[in-house]
């Protein structure tokens, strides 16, 4: 009997910058924002072989209570300037970023992933997100004018409006021909010529920028929600998980995988990837000692009363954060004094999380910031280097990822362990690549390269 053959796991590295995953205050910590700081950790997954670099998005300064709110994402720099960068500075390393669908245009977005994807040669990724709320809007022209049923039919359109335009050019447009008789740079007249008359666009005219060379940028996806595992299913080239346990990311993954069919799409065009937080030790015992106080450090008090006052949607800054929760009842109601921060919406009904949480703080004799650290996210990954090597083979091989896309707390030096002592491990059980096989993004998540218009009519007449 023949055994399942292993599979390969895909590893990827997310800067986090400064936001409530970090650390800054350690003094390893370095500067979010200084390219050196882009330089290290892109270098850092560039010699482990990952898979990609991965940028988060920040269109507004968060608020709370009327103020900015800075334990948490306080400004990131432009997400293609600093592609583009790390592009001189690496050769293999794909190089992926968040991209907002509600806010940009087609042509716009769709001519810098272009010129990425050749000033990198081949290695660019956009992550399609939409935006949720009106606050971030107000920095835009068009602030809190899409509806939320709409958002995922303007990225839709958004992203099929784009492949248009990729695909308006086949590659084989540019001639150059050096006879000074001919002349002749271009083979045909109408090259990169488009027409998109739909609900959210009316556009045409001719794209400017040729073919590059993965045809167009590899897609992802972010979205837990039904529309958005549907529109990965659809469209995506990998989709950002949210769960790193066994059982729950099973489930995930069976059913995004199980969407591709009735979209002619096989089982592997679609990697399923969650973002995982780890923290490493010499032993297990040490490594649970390091994410105990990494905890303590990420939920100061002050962060503690921040989160609290999510549910609470009020003032509790009286409150002392190693004391009992308050005995007054969440604030109901569409104002929120947590403007910007996506995390309000976990909370769907307040006064139940309330009830909930005070029951557990009764119980276990919690403050609000032992509660806060109870109930938020613990690290994915805790142990020596063999036992996180050991629970990432055994998650991806058990179909619950094909990866994980790795959160460090530290900036930029925080994946320096992982790729010195877990990527050697992984290797040694021949379950990630000692090099890279190929020089594109798509070689290196075994996507084939999306054929151009022109071909895929050719097939079909």
């Amino acid at each position: 009997m023949s055994s399942k053959p292993l599979k390969q796991i895909h590893l990827a590295a997310h800067f986090p910058g400064v936001n409530n995953t970090t650390v800054w205050s350690d003094p390893a910590a370095g500067s979010h924002i200084d390219f050196d700081s882009f330089v290290h950790f892109a270098r850092t997954a560039e010699r482990a072989r990952f898979d990609f670099l991965f940028l988060a998005e920040g269109l507004r300064l968060r608020e709370q209570g009327g103020q900015i709110y800075d334990l948490d994402v306080v400004g990131r720099p432009d997400t293609f300037t600093v592609l583009a960068a790390l592009a001189a500075v690496t050769e293999r390393l794909g190089l992926t970023g968040t991209i907002n669908s509600t806010f940009n245009e087609p042509y716009e977005v769709a001519r810098q992933f272009a010129t990425l994807d050749h000033l990198s040669e081949g290695r660019a990724a956009w992550n399609v997100v939409t935006s949720w709320d009106a606050f971030t809007g107000e920095n835009f022209r068009r602030g809190g004018f899409l509806p939320r049923e709409d958002r995922y039919s303007r990225a839709q359109e958004f992203l099929a409006t784009a492949t248009e335009l990729f695909d308006s050019w086949d590659g084989t447009e540019i001639l150059a021909d050096p006879d000074p008789d001919s002349g002749a740079f271009l083979r045909a007249g109408r090259t990169g010529a488009f027409a998109h008359h739909g609900r959210h666009f009316d556009i045409e005219g001719h794209f400017n920028v040729p073919r590059s060379p993965q045809g167009r940028p590899v897609i992802f996806q972010a979205g837990d929600s039904d529309e958005g595992r549907e529109f990965a299913a659809s469209s995506a080239d990998a989709i950002f998980g949210r769960d790193g346990t066994l059982d729950a990311g099973r489930a995930f993954y069976a059913d995004v995988k199980g969407r591709l069919a009735k979209y002619g799409r096989t089982h592997d065009e679609l990697k399923i990837l969650p973002a995982a937080t780890f923290v490493l030790g010499d032993t297990d015992a040490e490594a649970h000692e390091i994410a105990h106080e990494v905890r303590r450090l990420q939920v100061s008090g002050q962060t503690a009363i921040k989160y609290l006052e999510h549910v609470w949607n009020r003032d509790l800054s009286a409150y002392d954060p190693d004391g009992p929760l308050p005995d007054i009842d969440p604030e109901t109601g569409e104002n929120t004094v947590a403007l910007g921060r996506a995390s309000v919406r976990q909370f769907r009904d307040p006064l139940e999380t309330a009830r909930t949480w005070r029951a557990l703080a009764e119980a276990k004799n919690l403050s609000i910031r032992e509660l806060v650290i109870a109930t938020t996210a613990d690290q994915t990954f805790v142990g020596s280097a063999a036992t996180v090597a050991e629970q990432i083979d055994t998650l991806v091989q058990a179909d619950a990822a094909d990866g994980f896309i790795l959160v460090p707390h530290i900036t930029p030096g925080g994946l320096d362990e992982f790729a010195d002592t877990v990527v050697p491990l992984l290797q040694e059980r021949g379950v990630f690549r000692t090099e890279y096989a190929g020089t594109t993004l798509r070689d290196h998540l075994g996507l084939a390269a999306p054929q151009p218009a022109s071909a895929r009519r050719a097939v079909a007449s």
